[in-house]
């Protein structure tokens, strides 16, 4: 009935995905039961423009949230008991419901009802990979199967199957082998994670106006050539950190405070960390360090990806268009209230 099991032994991955979840897999049985005591009564249909955003809060789980609400798309969003409540997901018009990919128990309930699912999570750096981006997503796929889920898109990383040696790469590329496996008709996005500090800086307060990821993740629902597709979304132009600072000191007019890390000093921070329990999901985090020192390129050929999804290239925007839309509109509205603009230091 589920396929974890198979799967496990016909790919084999690391040893930080190998653990699996048997909680996950025995909570899905019963999930997987009722879904087909459902099929034989003849349960309600799905509506088609129902959907679930796993990662909501997140910087491009919200931007997906904003493009399928506008789209007409009913979207309901996993959210995590908090402090700080995702309340503008539900001033936006969407709908939340309390689960937590570290708690198997409480996915089968938010999976009821939604036709397709969009997981735009990953962990926290203050969480554990393992825990929310190996055995939370093989849970949410083993429960996508047992509900009968029509489309999956799962957002991962580029270059994620050349780099077993990063803890988050490796395991992305597990979970996108174990989608396959499913029998979901599902979507692979690859996308480049490494400008994380840029998006906070600057490109936030623009997301809301050009959102083409978003656009383009949508965009798979709606074709089935996108169906059994790994796509990636990257621009033709791969920037290397300090490009992208001189860009911005360029067209602000002003120098950025920026602050150079040895990278042989990474690599000895993650090796102390890794002596330590307790330190093992921050070193793995810095083993991003060795990717950085690669001299890797992580531009790709976006030819396929437009043609799937039907969107023509000239409607997307590069990151120089992106961040001087920025710098016109957010600097200028700041000047205009007497205000001023005090960036994050960059750490390189």
């Amino acid at each position: 009935m589920l396929r974890g099991r198979s799967w496990r032994r016909s790919v084999r991955p690391p040893a930080s995905c190998r653990r699996g979840s048997r909680q996950a897999r025995r909570q899905l049985v019963s999930a997987a039961a009722a879904g087909d005591a459902a099929k034989a009564v003849g349960g309600t249909p799905v509506p088609k423009n129902a959907i679930l955003v796993v990662g909501g809060t997140g910087t491009l789980g919200r931007q997906v949230v904003r493009r399928a609400l506008d789209e007409g798309y009913e979207v309901r969003c996993i959210v995590r008991p908090r402090l700080s409540p995702a309340d503008f997901l539900r001033d936006w018009g969407a709908t939340t419901v309390q689960a937590d990919l570290t708690d198997p128990t409480s996915l089968p309930a938010a999976l009821v009802g939604v036709s397709a699912v969009i997981d735009c999570a990953t962990a926290r750096p203050e969480e554990s990979t393992d825990k929310v981006d190996w055995d939370g997503k093989v849970a949410l796929i083993q429960c996508a199967q047992a509900m009968g889920i029509q489309r999956y898109v799962f957002c991962s990383i580029l270059h994620c199957d050349k780099h077993p040696e990063v803890p988050l790469m490796s395991i992305k590329h597990c979970t996108e082998q174990f989608l396959a496996s499913s029998g979901l008709n599902y979507t692979v996005f690859r996308l480049c994670g490494f400008m994380q500090a840029i998006i906070g800086n600057y490109a936030v307060p623009i997301l809301e106006e050009k959102p083409d990821v978003a656009r383009m993740i949508m965009a798979a629902l709606r074709t089935d050539a996108a169906v059994g597709k790994t796509l990636p979304l990257a621009g033709p132009k791969a920037w290397s950190t300090a490009e992208v600072i001189e860009l911005c000191e360029r067209l602000a007019d002003c120098d950025a405070e920026v602050r150079n890390v040895p990278v042989w000093l990474l690599k000895g921070t993650r090796g102390l960390l890794r002596s330590f329990q307790w330190a093992g999901d921050a070193a793995d985090r810095l083993a991003f360090a060795e990717v950085l020192s690669s001299n890797e390129s992580f531009s790709a050929d976006m030819g396929e990806t437009y043609e799937v999804l039907g969107v023509d290239p000239a409607s997307v925007s590069g990151l120089e268009e992106y961040l001087k839309s920025y710098f016109d509109t957010i600097l200028k509205r700041l000047k205009d209230v007497g205000a001023s603009s005090k960036q994050t230091n960059f750490y390189i």
